[in-house]
Order: structure tokens, then C-alpha cells, then sequence
């Protein structure tokens, strides 16, 4: 084997062994994609077919942007000099999950994988941060957690990787076990069950059910982390026996948690947290803000135990664990008269997930934590679009949000969408900042209204598109404004 094959994430014969596709070529990949327009040199290119799409239109241009090799499923008109580095098989989509299956088979890594209606993505970054320390790790990028999104992650992952972490999702029934099947995990989490995807379930029971399916393909020996806090847990253990998971690690603040949350507190760079695995207590620092990642961190560190791995070091890692964009990201924002700090959450929303950013953020509102504009004394504001796929209760758990916000103490809501209307009309009239029909008409009214010392948290589904509202308050920014802008801002 050459040099460039022993670097190479796969080689043309492994990819033709494990889709059993045909190709006259030979090279090399060091990547994967179903992407055209992200699509890297030296990628191997998936031509995936859809309802509304056909990659195979874009296999050529994948090619030509410096594709390796296309995997492909159609006829390509013109391939001419590309055509020795097309891969043919029968069906692209069941080509990439057999890569997937070949990249699992190949590996020595451990393996992790993380479901629950609230916190996957979190715990995810935090278990590929705590484990890189500990040696070469593979983890899904970005939101990849669906059924063509764990395939290609998996397709992706190194042989050589001492760590995989995979983020596994659900819309519907039946969703996670393939994938847990797929990923064959050492040990799984299931951060928490909500009510979250509503619409495409009869009960939050059966949304339990769908997420303790992760055990569906757990490895012999594996292990579970359970939620001991949460209401579906006796349902979920139930779960674990019928999937013949012996090893359990419950989590949470309860005093029988094997992985306990003894205590956290905000600091004002973040959380300190006190926890205790099996009576072994240990203390760290995150950059991150509220009891939900303090919470997800035991989850991910008792994985990381439940795998052999130094978890201490691991634990020590997490001071350099920053939310995401969208998914709890802190910006403070100089305005006029000092700054506003802007909690960015608008990725998704659920109505867990809102009453924990509330709870997050009447904690932030103590001065000695110093995380408010540079008075302190700021108000906080939430501003809230859609959560969508709640069935048809939706209206009622926007509404049934209010008593939460008001015992956080939050002092003025925005809101955007039909939905949150419900919500906007259930609040007290002092707590109304201003309604509009979606986010495009809510952001310059948000805007208009904060000022210096005020806490601004945005949260809601992602197809609410919140992130607008983001943006306009980034705008604020007086430090990026010319003095003419500043004065026709009021600035």
C-alpha cells in the first residue's frame, strides 16, 4: 500500500468492496459528501436521490470542483475524462449506508452515541471535546443526525480514530434503532424526553419509547445514561431491560444518581460544577452558561467513564467548551451608554427547552455574576418565535409557558408567529414587549426597545428563523458604525 493510501480515508477498492459498486479507476478519499456546493477536493461524492432532488444532476460539477470519485446510481451524459471515477451501484442511498457499515466494522475506536428531545447537540460537542484529549476522535459535525446525515458521519470517520461520538435524532417512529443499529455504540445517552415532535407522535410516551431505541444497537457490555430526573425514566429503564442493557448510569440531581449533579453555579465566565460518580467527587469550569449544560456535562462524562476513558481529564477539558452558534452563544454588544448581552438560541425551541432558558437566565440575573451590561441592574428579555410540531396542542403549550416566564421573573416577551400569540395573550400586559407575525417584522422592534444593561435571550424553531432577530441586534453594535450611522440609529 502506498503512502498516499495509508492517509487516505478510503481507497477506490475499499469503497468498490463495501457498496460492491463497478469502477474502471484507481484513487483515493479523504472526505465524503452529498454536496456539491461544499463538496472538497479529494471528497468522495454521494449522489444521493430525494423526492425534490437528484445529486446526480451536480456529479459532474462535483467532480470538476475536485471530487476524487462520484458514487452513483444513473448514467452520467458526457462523464468523458471523469467516467474511470465513477462508482455504479445499485442504489446510492443503500451504497452510503454499507460505506457506513464498513467504516464501523474497520474501527477499533469507542464509540458513543447521544438521542433526547433537549441537549443532543451539547452533549455531543462536549464528549468530542472531553475525548479529544484523550486521543483521535471522530464526531458528527453540526446538526448530521438524521438518516442520511449518521451515514455520511459515520462514512466519514477515520480508521484510526480512538473515539466516535454520533448525534442520533428522530422525527418520526421507528427512526433510531437502525441508526443505533448502524453505529453499534459502547455506550449511549439519552439526555432527556419531552414533548418535542408532537405532531408525528400520539404521546410524549411514545416519544420514550422512540428515544430508548438507541439501545436497539448497543454492543454487548455496552452501556446506558438515563435521565434519572425525568419523568419518562422508569419507562426508559423498563426500556433498558428489554433491550438486555445491564449496564446502567443513571444521571441527575437525585440523590441515587450513579453520575450526580451535587451543585453549579454561574460564574461570569460561565459554570462551575460539583459532581459525583459513584461517590467520587470531582469540580470543573465551563464556558458555558445554566444548570442544562451542567446537567449534560455528567451525562457526557459518565459516558466517557462508561467507556474506559480517563474521565477526570476529560471533565478538565469542558473550560473550553463554548455553545454554538444558535445554541446558547453569548455576545455581549456595546450600544450606547455601555452593553446588552445577547443569549443566542434560536437554532431550535421546544417548551422544555424555554423554561430552562428562562430558569438560565433569571440565575444570570444576580449582579454578583456579573454577566449583564456593564450596569448590572439591565432587564432581561426573552424573545420567542414558534415551536413547531407540537400537534394539536400547540397552542396550549405556547400559552402554558407563561407561569414559567413569570416566575423567572423575566421582564419583558417578545414574541413572532401565530403560535406564540397564544403565549403573548396569556402573558400579563407589563410582560408584553410586542407581537408580530414572524421574525423579519419582530427583529426592529426588538431592537428599538433594549438598551444598556439588558439580558436579550432568542430561542425558536428553526424554521422560525430567529436568528434574524439575532442579527439585528449584532447591528447595534457601536463599535462597527460609522458616526453618521450611529446618529440615524439614535445612536
Amino acid at each position: 500500500m502506498s503512502a498516499q493510501e495509508k492517509m487516505s480515508l478510503w481507497t477506490s477498492e475499499e469503497v468498490i468492496k463495501a457498496t460492491n459498486g463497478i469502477c474502471a479507476g484507481t484513487w483515493t478519499a479523504n472526505g465524503v459528501s452529498i454536496d456539491s456546493r461544499s463538496v472538497k477536493s479529494g471528497d468522495l461524492f454521494v449522489a444521493l436521490k430525494g423526492q425534490s432532488f437528484d445529486g446526480h444532476a451536480y456529479a459532474l460539477a462535483a467532480l470538476k470542483q475536485g471530487a476524487s470519485a462520484a458514487l452513483v446510481h444513473s448514467e452520467i451524459k458526457d462523464s468523458g475524462e471523469y467516467h474511470n471515477r465513477l462508482v455504479m451501484v445499485k442504489d446510492t442511498f443503500a451504497a452510503l449506508q454499507n460505506l457506513a457499515k464498513a467504516s464501523r466494522a474497520r474501527t477499533n475506536a469507542k464509540i458513543i452515541a447521544v438521542t433526547g428531545s433537549v441537549g443532543k447537540t451539547g452533549t455531543k460537542e462536549a464528549l468530542k471535546l472531553g475525548l479529544s484529549m484523550l486521543g483521535k476522535t471522530h464526531a458528527t459535525e453540526g446538526n448530521l443526525n438524521n438518516h442520511w446525515g449518521v451515514p455520511l458521519s459515520l462514512a466519514r470517520m477515520p480508521a484510526d480514530a480512538a473515539f466516535g461520538v454520533f448525534e442520533l435524532g428522530m422525527n418520526h417512529a421507528g427512526e433510531i434503532a437502525p441508526l443505533s443499529q448502524m453505529v453499534r455504540p459502547h455506550a449511549a445517552i439519552i439526555t432527556t424526553v419531552e414533548a418535542a415532535h408532537l405532531e408525528f407522535f400520539n404521546s410524549v410516551a411514545e416519544i420514550a419509547d422512540e428515544k430508548a431505541a438507541i439501545m436497539a444497537g448497543l454492543e454487548p457490555n455496552g452501556s446506558v445514561v438515563l435521565p434519572r430526573d425525568n419523568a419518562w425514566y422508569v419507562r426508559i429503564l423498563a426500556a433498558a431491560k428489554t433491550y438486555n442493557c445491564k449496564n446502567i448510569v443513571s444521571f441527575g440531581t437525585s440523590g441515587d444518581s450513579i453520575a450526580r449533579l451535587v451543585s453549579w453555579s454561574l460564574t461570569p465566565d460561565g459554570t462551575q460544577v460539583a459532581a459525583e460518580f459513584d461517590g467520587e467527587r470531582i469540580t470543573y469550569d465551563m464556558i458555558v452558561s445554566g444548570r442544562h449544560w451542567a446537567l449534560n456535562s455528567v451525562a457526557a462524562i459518565a459516558a466517557v467513564r462508561a467507556v474506559g476513558a480517563d474521565f477526570h481529564k476529560a471533565a478538565g477539558a469542558l473550560s473550553k467548551l463554548d455553545a454554538p452558534e444558535g445554541r446558547g452563544a453569548r455576545k455581549h454588544v456595546p450600544v450606547s451608554g455601555g452593553d446588552i448581552l445577547v443569549v443566542d438560541e434560536s437554532y431550535n425551541a421546544s417548551p422544555a427547552a424555554v423554561r430552562v432558558l428562562a430558569e438560565t437566565l433569571a440565575q444570570m440575573h444576580q449582579p454578583v455574576h456579573g454577566t449583564l451590561g456593564t450596569d448590572g441592574g439591565g432587564r432581561l428579555i426573552m424573545v420567542l418565535g414558534d415551536m413547531l410540531e407540537l400537534g394539536s396542542s400547540a397552542a396550549a403549550l405556547h400559552a402554558g409557558l407563561a407561569p414559567s416566564l413569570k416566575a423567572a421573573e423575566i421582564d419583558i416577551v417578545f414574541t413572532a408567529g401565530p403560535l406564540m400569540e397564544s403565549l403573548h395573550k396569556a402573558l400579563p400586559p407589563a410582560m408584553r414587549g410586542g407581537h408580530a407575525a414572524d421574525s423579519q417584522a419582530l427583529a426592529p422592534l426588538v431592537a428599538a426597545a433594549v438598551h444598556a444593561g439588558d439580558v436579550v435571550a432568542i430561542k425558536g424553531s428553526h424554521s422560525s428563523h430567529m436568528e434574524r432577530v439575532v442579527a439585528a441586534l449584532l447591528a447595534l453594535d457601536t463599535t462597527n458604525k460609522t458616526p453618521s450611522a450611529r446618529a440615524a440609529n439614535g445612536h
